[in-house]
């Protein structure tokens, strides 16, 4: 059974289109859901969220084109795996989250889910 944890690899060796919708869907699963859902309760949030849109969106823009699936999942991939080099992994229950207070990387992955919905990648 496919995880994050092991398509981080396969996302970041160039394994395709395939893999890269594959991989937004396990991370709109394990993060996105919560984290937005979260971000449209509170105000605070997803002005948070909306920053690190903009971020996003100008690390994997392609010019005007905008955003393909395999560059926002190999970045997405990229986040998460240093987040979890250094010891910080996904929450078990991403509803136990205090999103108020949530880590960087946490925010920045919500955000990267925001971009594959309005890019159309999911």
């Amino acid at each position: 059974m496919e995880t994050l944890s092991t398509l981080v690899p396969a996302v970041t060796a160039g394994y395709g289109h395939a893999k890269s919708i594959r991989f937004l869907d396990h991370l709109m699963a394990r993060v996105g859901v919560d984290g937005l859902v979260a971000a449209l309760r509170y105000p605070e949030l997803m002005t948070l969220v909306n920053l690190h849109e903009a971020e996003v969106r100008d690390s994997v823009a392609l010019d005007a084109v905008g955003v393909e699936p395999v560059a926002l999942a190999d970045y997405a991939a990229v986040i998460l795996g240093d987040a979890m080099r250094t010891g910080r992994l996904l929450p078990a229950d991403p509803g136990e989250v205090d999103w108020l207070d949530a880590d960087w990387y946490l925010l920045r992955l919500v955000a990267v889910c925001a971009v594959a919905i309005d890019s159309d990648c999911l």
